[in-house]
């Protein structure tokens, strides 16, 4: 397996001989205004990708969405991306997927197999209260393939029972948790923070966990640098890790 972060939550996994690209957020620095009800007044994207848009969407067999917020798929990316590569989504999407010119939707139920690649979907809560209910709905994601690291792609969520369950069924070599501790300027916090992360790599101990989520929408208020003086105050940096945007992520069998 590689794991390379472009940006934000937006993932190139190689796996089984396959590329998979994961919530492609492609527009250019600035694009989209902020993030309304947030401390932060930046335009969104806050940074550049690390290389074109279209070379990140080059040479591609599949595309996984994990919910339709606009850092997750944006119009750049609906744009550029082939409309007849398959693509993977929770249910609810399938529709809006398909209405923006997608051929090849493909729902996961509660899983499906892509090729030969074993697809799970799990649950989430985008926040807590009110919030996380508006919010709502998003789907983690589990890739397996025999000779592979299993990997879950937690999506957008707090750590909750949904969360815990998944890693318990599971059983995932590499979790990718959506860090940054979003949030609005009421309420709780809609991504993980630190304490969240944490928790995540107490509960699967045999787990790497890389954090993503970070630095590139104005209300992900948690620095790249406040994750790791956490990640290093618990002793976890072995297995915690926290990737710049270009970066290709250290994995167990490396």
């Amino acid at each position: 397996m590689r794991l390379r972060l472009i940006r934000h939550a937006t993932l190139l996994v190689g796996l089984a001989g396959r590329r998979l690209l994961v919530d492609p957020m492609l527009d250019p620095q600035g694009r989209r205004p902020p993030v309304a009800g947030t401390p932060d007044e930046r335009r969104n994207p806050l940074c550049e990708l690390p290389e074109p848009a279209e070379v990140v969407v080059s040479r591609l067999d599949a595309v996984l969405v994990t919910h339709l917020h606009p850092d997750h798929l944006d119009d750049t990316a609906v744009d550029l991306l082939p409309k007849d590569l398959p693509l993977l989504c929770q249910p609810a999407d399938e529709g809006v997927l398909r209405d923006r010119g997608f051929a090849d939707v493909r729902p996961v139920g509660a899983a499906l197999d892509w090729d030969g690649v074993a697809v799970a979907r799990t649950g989430g809560r985008h926040g807590t209260g009110a919030i996380g209910d508006a919010m709502a709905p998003v789907s983690g994601f589990v890739l397996a393939a025999p000779a592979e690291p299993v990997l879950y792609l937690a999506g957008d969520t707090v750590w909750c029972d949904e969360v815990r369950a998944a890693l318990d069924r599971h059983r995932p070599d590499v979790v990718v948790v959506n860090a940054g501790g979003a949030r609005f300027t009421e309420g709780d916090p809609i991504t993980m923070t630190a304490r969240d992360v944490l928790a995540v790599a107490r509960h699967a101990p045999a787990a790497a966990v890389v954090a993503v989520h970070l630095e590139a929408v104005n209300h992900c208020l948690q620095t790249r640098a406040d994750l790791r003086r956490h990640v290093h105050a618990d002793g976890l940096e072995d297995r915690v890790s926290v990737p710049e945007d270009g970066a290709l992520v250290p994995l167990p069998q490396d």
